[in-house]
C-alpha cells in the first residue's frame, strides 16, 4: 500500500519523469553522514565495474522516525537532497543503512520499477520485499527471503590494486622502523559500550608487549571514536618504536598505508568495518575484543572471522601466518550481475 503522505509526491515527479527525455546513469550511490555506510557502497560499486555518480543524502527532523512511518518517501531528506534526487532514473540504486531505505524505495516507485534497488545491512522489514536485493552480514540475526544476500563482514573497496599502490607510496615512511611492523587500530566507544582509559592502558601495553617481544614496531592510529582520555591512556604504555596517527590531525590518514605496508594488524572490535578492511589483505589479523567490550552481534563476527581463518583474538604473541583475502564486495556485485542482470 502507497504511504498516505507520499501521493502528492509521487505525481509530482512522475509529471517531471514524463518531461525528461535525458538518458538514465548507470548507478546512484546514496551516502549519507556515516563513513561505514559510504565505504560499502564504494566497495560495491567499485567492484562492479560500470559507470556510477554520487548523491549525497542529508537528513530534516523527519529521518529520525522509524521506516514504517515515513514510507517509500523522500521524507526524512533535506530540501538540497531532494533537489538532487530527480529523474532521469538510474538502472541500479545502492544505499546502504536503514535511513536510505525509503528514498532508494521511493526513486524505484517513480521509476515505475525500472531503477533497480539494493541495500547494504538489513533496513528493517518496512518495505523489505521491494528490494531486489538486501546483502546482510551472516552476524546480523534476520529472517531469509528470495531477495536476501547473506555476506562475510563488510563490504569495502580495500583490493589488493589498492594495497599494491599504497605500499608504493607509504614504504619510504616506515622503512626505518624494525620489523615486524605491526599496524594497531585503537577502537573506541559505541552507543552501547564505553572504551574507557583502564581499558585503553591495558590495551596500549599488551599491543607494547606484542612489539617488544618480536623485536619489531608499532603503527599506531587511533579513530573518530577514540576519545581524547582514552587515546592519552593508550600511548602511556607504549615504549616501541612506533609512529603515530591521532583523528582529526591535518597530515594525510596513512590508514591504508598501515594496511598495505604493516606485517601483521591488530584492530579494535568494536567497528565492524574496520575488522573487515584488516582482512583485506593475505596478513595476520588480531581482534581486540575483551570480555564485555562489544555487542554480541560484533562477538558473532569475531568467531565467524575466526573460524574462517581470517582473524585470531588478540592476547597470542606475534606468529606469521596468512590467509585469504576477504571482500564481501565482490560477493555482492557478482549477485548484482548475476540475479539483477546488471552489468
Amino acid at each position: 500500500m502507497t504511504n498516505p503522505l507520499l501521493g502528492p509526491f509521487i505525481h509530482c515527479m512522475n509529471d517531471v519523469l514524463a518531461l525528461s527525455e535525458s538518458s538514465p546513469a548507470d548507478i546512484w550511490l546514496l551516502l549519507d553522514d556515516r563513513a561505514g555506510n559510504r565505504n560499502q557502497c564504494l566497495g560495491v560499486a567499485e567492484a562492479l565495474k560500470l559507470p556510477f555518480e554520487h548523491r549525497d543524502i542529508e537528513y530534516n527532523a523527519l529521518g529520525a522516525l522509524p521506516n514504517g512511518m515515513t514510507g517509500a518517501s523522500f521524507l526524512g531528506l533535506s530540501r538540497a537532497t531532494k533537489e538532487n534526487l530527480m529523474p532521469p532514473w538510474p538502472r541500479l540504486v545502492i544505499a546502504a543503512g536503514r535511513r536510505t531505505a525509503g528514498a532508494a524505495r521511493a526513486i524505484k516507485r517513480m521509476s515505475k520499477g525500472t531503477t533497480k534497488i539494493v541495500q547494504i545491512m538489513h533496513p528493517g522489514q518496512a518495505g523489505i520485499r521491494e528490494f531486489d536485493l538486501v546483502a546482510v552480514p551472516s552476524h546480523d540475526t534476520v529472517m531469509g527471503g528470495p531477495n536476501l544476500l547473506t555476506v562475510q563482514g563488510a563490504p569495502h573497496s580495500i583490493t589488493a590494486e589498492v594495497l599494491m599502490s599504497a605500499k608504493d607510496k607509504w614504504s619510504e615512511e616506515f622503512e626505518t622502523l624494525p620489523g615486524p611492523r605491526i599496524a594497531v587500530f585503537v577502537g573506541g566507544d559505541t552507543r552501547r559500550k564505553e572504551f574507557d582509559s583502564s581499558m585503553a592502558r591495558e590495551f596500549g601495553q599488551a599491543v607494547n608487549t606484542m612489539a617488544v617481544e618480536s623485536g619489531g614496531s608499532l603503527l599506531i592510529s587511533t579513530s573518530r571514536r577514540t576519545s581524547v582520555v582514552s587515546a592519552d591512556a593508550f600511548l602511556s604504555q607504549v615504549s616501541a618504536p612506533h609512529v603515530l596517527y591521532r583523528w582529526g590531525n591535518t597530515d594525510e590518514n596513512p590508514y591504508v598505508g598501515y594496511l598495505a605496508c604493516a606485517d601483521a594488524t591488530v584492530v579494535g572490535g568494536d567497528s565492524v568495518s574496520m575488522a573487515s578492511e584488516a582482512c583485506a589483505g593475505t596478513k595476520p589479523v588480531y581482534i581486540y575484543a575483551p570480555p564485555g567490550f562489544v555487542m554480541d552481534k560484533h562477538a558473532r563476527m569475531h568467531k565467524a572471522l575466526f573460524e574462517g581463518g581470517y582473524a585470531r583474538p588478540f592476547g597470542e604473541p606475534y606468529s606469521e601466518w596468512f590467509h585469504a583475502p576477504l571482500n564481501a564486495a565482490t560477493e555482492i556485485a557478482a549477485a548484482i550481475h548475476g540475479r539483477l542482470g546488471i552489468g
